[in-house]
């Protein structure tokens, strides 16, 4: 069965330029909706998918009526090809999953958006490598300074407690605790035992 879907991205727009191209290419199902390209959540969409009976071919005028990216196209048409189903596109004849010349234009975008990914990731991480190696940190910065863990030690080591302590410092006991555990450990005779740290 041919099954047409058609989307518009807003409720003034008309799906009647759609509908009936869809109708004449031999569409004997349609589904409709209005709502933006850019949302995942696509009621239709997923009701079309839910009904898919291997055999099937999904049709739209134009791929971007039924994918965002080249990404959302490839997992589409994966998802289509799991189901047993095929794609094509009136505006777009290339992209025809029935045929073995569709099939290998999307395994050629398949190939493209991989490497893309990869560029993308090697990039990246050269790009942080660079930016640690020039002394910059990621991840969140730390609560406390030096300074304060330094300071919040001396306070454990006179006797006061980690609660009392991090009261001192403006912080809580915890955040105080995980950076006195994280510093190197007070010397012997700073009095600070395992159970002033509770």
């Amino acid at each position: 069965m041919l099954i047409g879907y058609a989307r518009v991205s807003t409720d003034d727009q008309h799906l009647d330029h759609q509908r009936a191209a869809l109708r004449a290419a031999g569409c004997q199902r349609l589904y409709e909706e209005k709502i933006s390209g850019t949302r995942r959540d696509r009621p239709e969409l997923a009701r079309l998918l839910d009904h898919l009976r291997a055999g099937d071919v999904v049709m739209a005028t134009r791929l971007d009526r039924l994918a965002r990216s080249t990404r959302d196209l490839l997992d589409l048409a994966e998802s289509l090809n799991r189901a047993g189903a095929g794609l094509r596109s009136l505006a777009e004849p290339w992209a025809d999953t029935t045929s073995p010349a569709g099939k290998m234009v999307l395994t050629v975008f398949a190939g493209i958006a991989e490497f893309e990914r990869a560029l993308i990731a090697e990039r990246t991480h050269t790009g942080r490598r660079a930016a640690q190696e020039k002394g910059v940190r990621f991840g969140r910065p730390p609560v406390l300074s030096a300074e304060q863990v330094a300071l919040g030690q001396r306070l454990l080591a006179e006797g006061t407690s980690v609660r009392e302590a991090a009261r001192v410092l403006r912080c809580h006991h915890a955040t105080l605790y995980r950076a006195l555990q994280t510093r190197a450990p007070a010397p012997e005779h700073s009095g600070v035992g395992s159970k002033r740290l509770r």
